[in-house]
């Protein structure tokens, strides 16, 4: 019979870490695999709790390079999940919805004079920046995912941001960025970077070799990040990147981080299921069949630990979907997730 592990109760964090050290421990809980990158986002964070940021400029401003998948955009959730006590307390800008100039308009709201001067609210400003801010913590946290995609307008509004950490809207109000830190995620360099993680090395085997400390993974890590470094060079000028306090790449995620990985999100699923049913939630139990074929299903290097996700959409929400409408899963029972090989699909069974 498949051994059962139930999944242990997801501990919830309200209010920001304070203590020594705990701000990194807990980021370290939150974002598997990346130790490199936390660590340098962590002393902006604690100059900033400290006051001794820098005057008249972001308290720090990043930029994320590396494939997909592998925790750029959860960095920036994870440290406002932190600051203020929910991964969903920041500002993100999606650049896929502004690869044209006209479309830029709307950051800072249409000048007057222009048609929809009056009803064109802009995305950045300064209640939308405290807005994003907590008793906890006053630091907004302000992600532009995808910043290759943005038009090269985009850039020139940064150009203030980044360096005096100050922004003019198009009805003329003045946004300070000066309590805010700024990450900007990109995927330059993403297909040359996979092309070199699949040279001389398994993904799941040889992918964990790069925190292993020899000197051929440390210096593929090296080649790793020049090969962003070229692409991110060749697409944005020398005055923008200089405005930028570090180059974070991210490596891809091995098998011992995507187990991790793998562990977090089925306890967020239990999560789900108990803040969506309510009364009507149950437990889940994974076998270790099952979490093997997740594991296998859900791992690529193309995609990182997205693939789990949909992985567990597929095979693990949507069946039980099915079960709650069909009345099929009991609440306050225990349910077994296993795999059955013969059938090619999840099983559920309840557990008396």
């Amino acid at each position: 019979m498949a051994k059962l592990q139930p999944l242990p109760v997801k501990n919830q964090r309200p209010t920001i870490a304070r203590q020594t050290g705990s701000l990194s421990a807990f980021l370290r809980t939150r974002l598997l695999g990346q130790d490199h990158a936390l660590d340098a986002v962590v002393p902006y964070l604690e100059m900033f709790e400290a006051n001794l940021n820098p005057v008249g400029r972001p308290a720090g401003i990043f930029l994320l390079l590396g494939p997909t998948g592998t925790g750029k955009t959860r960095t920036a959730e994870v440290v406002a999940e932190a600051l203020h006590g929910s991964d969903r307390q920041l500002l993100r800008v999606d650049c896929g919805e502004y690869q044209l100039d006209h479309e830029v308009a709307k950051l800072v709201g249409a000048p007057p004079g222009y048609l929809g001067h009056r009803e064109t609210q802009a995305v950045l400003s300064q209640q939308r920046l405290e807005s994003i801010s907590s008793e906890y913590s006053r630091l907004s946290v302000v992600l532009f995912d995808e910043i290759e995609k943005a038009a090269p307008s985009m850039t020139r509004i940064l150009l203030g941001i980044l360096d005096k950490a100050f922004l003019r809207t198009g009805d003329n109000n003045p946004v300070s960025f000066e309590n805010s830190i700024i990450f900007l995620s990109s995927n330059l360099g993403v297909n040359e970077m996979a092309r070199l993680s699949r040279q001389g090395m398994g993904f799941l085997q040889g992918c964990e070799a790069l925190s292993s400390g020899t000197g051929a993974a440390e210096a593929r890590e090296r080649k790793l990040h020049e090969t962003a470094m070229f692409a991110v060079r060749k697409r944005f000028a020398p005055e923008f990147l200089n405005r930028i306090d570090a180059f974070l790449t991210y490596r891809p995620l091995g098998r011992d981080t995507l187990e991790a990985i793998l562990e977090q999100l089925l306890m967020d699923v239990q999560v789900h299921l108990d803040v969506r049913l309510g009364l009507q939630t149950f437990q889940l139990c994974f076998t270790d069949e099952c979490r093997e074929f997740l594991l296998e299903t859900g791992s690529s290097i193309e995609f990182g630990a997205r693939e789990l996700k949909r992985s567990i959409q597929h095979w693990v929400l949507q069946p039980l979907a099915s079960m709650v409408i069909h009345k099929q899963a009991p609440p306050a029972q225990r349910m077994q997730v296993d795999f059955s090989a013969k059938e090619g699909r999840t099983v559920f069974r309840l557990l008396r």
